[in-house]
């Protein structure tokens, strides 16, 4: 998971150092041919001189000898000027398309100021490695925007360059992974059963083949296990062996089942549901509800209705991470409808690229509350932005 993502940051970080790197060799190179020239320089001047000194006292010989030794000095000079306009020229051959350092005080300095120009190249590659990566375009718009900001004209360590690069793209994910309303699911829950009446209603909606279905058993046994009393309304009344696929669960979780025959209003079996938890003091009602598209006008409507009779206190979209930027089209559609509270992005583990992740936080302000992760009922990891991070951004 996130395999993708972390590949295209990772060289993100390895360009933005190393042609650093091989800019800095260039520029000591040509410091160094300069100082070698000027030295010769000025042995020469001090040749110079003795010659004037001793011209008329020597003989010619030695006057040729003198001059023969100057016009090798010369032609040393000659070399080093020649050396540094072959260095110089190395250097715009091989400078790196997004070359880090423009100019420098001194080329033993530990400090480097990064320019606009030097990483405009560079940053961009990153949007669309990013954008390769499931992230919407916005969103890779606004990450790179903020390294942009934080780096560009700054005074910064050598040395430092690649952690504080790091830090920059961590906060950036950070204030687009949190969503202001987001809250632990556990604190949640435990706020409503002592705020509101009991049965808290809990309506799961989503597309076909997303794995609703088992999602909604995991939440039922992780319910259970925090010692709540569970009943599940079996309102998919439309697909093929939806009912007996979350009977099996229920039988498996020995969680009760409110059910009626393919075809009935699953508004209806809802509110049998509501009403057997409130008959037999049950504490949370999970509705299970057909699978559909977000084009799906009919079935939008019918979702609506549900949601009119059993006034659900949590609203949750079930959606595949692997669904891409699709899964933020359905994410606005559904919530547009119905209003939602949360996300439970299912098989994660399947998902190489995980820039959905980013897309749906950032660009529906729907807080993301669980991954799945597995086909067991434990395989639900709850949703940590710091979590996420630390497997986006390689070490």
């Amino acid at each position: 998971m996130f395999n993708f993502i972390k590949n295209k940051i990772s060289d993100f970080l390895n360009k933005l150092t190393k042609k650093d790197e091989k800019e800095e060799k260039k520029q000591e190179k040509q410091q160094t041919a300069k100082l070698e020239k000027e030295e010769k320089e000025e042995q020469i001047k001090k040749e110079e001189q003795k010659i004037e000194e001793k011209k008329e006292q020597l003989p010619k010989q030695t006057e040729k000898k003198e001059q023969e030794k100057k016009e090798e000095s010369k032609k040393e000079i000659k070399e080093l000027e020649k050396l540094q306009k072959v260095s110089a020229k190395e250097e715009i051959e091989l400078k790196p398309k997004v070359g880090l350092i423009k100019q420098i005080s001194s080329v033993f300095s530990n400090k480097i100021v990064i320019e606009k120009k030097d990483i405009e190249e560079l940053l961009a590659e990153l949007e669309l490695a990013l954008v390769e990566a499931d992230v919407a375009y916005d969103v890779s718009k606004k990450i790179v925007e903020q390294i942009e900001q934080k780096l560009v004209n700054k005074e910064i360590e050598k040395k430092e360059l690649n952690k504080i690069v790091k830090n920059i793209i961590k906060e950036s994910l950070l204030e687009i992974l949190v969503v202001e309303k987001s809250e632990p699911f556990e604190k949640k829950i435990k706020e409503l059963i002592q705020t509101e009446q009991k049965p808290i209603k809990i309506l799961f909606v989503g597309p076909n083949g997303a794995g609703k279905t088992t999602t909604i058993a995991k939440i039922a046994d992780r319910l259970n296990r925090l010692g709540y009393k569970v009943v599940i309304s079996a309102s998919d009344t439309f697909r093929a062996a939806a009912i007996e696929q979350i009977e099996e669960h229920c039988n498996k979780l020995g969680v009760k089942l409110i059910k009626s025959k393919y075809g009935a209003d699953p508004a209806a079996v809802a509110f049998d549901a509501i009403k057997y938890a409130q008959t037999n003091n049950y504490d949370f009602v999970l509705i299970d509800t057909a699978g559909r598209q977000n084009t799906n006008i009919n079935l939008i409507d019918e979702l609506k209705k549900i949601a009119r009779v059993s006034k659900p206190h949590l609203k949750i979209y079930v959606g595949e991470s692997i669904a891409g930027n699709a899964l933020v089209e359905q994410v606005q559609t559904f919530k547009k409808a119905i209003e939602l509270d949360w996300a439970i992005l299912t098989k994660l583990d399947c998902d190489p690229k995980g820039g959905a992740t980013l897309s749906l936080t950032y660009s529906t302000k729907v807080p993301i509350v669980f991954f799945g992760v597995g086909q067991d009922y434990s395989d639900l990891k709850e949703f940590d932005p710091n979590w996420v991070i630390e497997n986006i951004i390689p070490n």
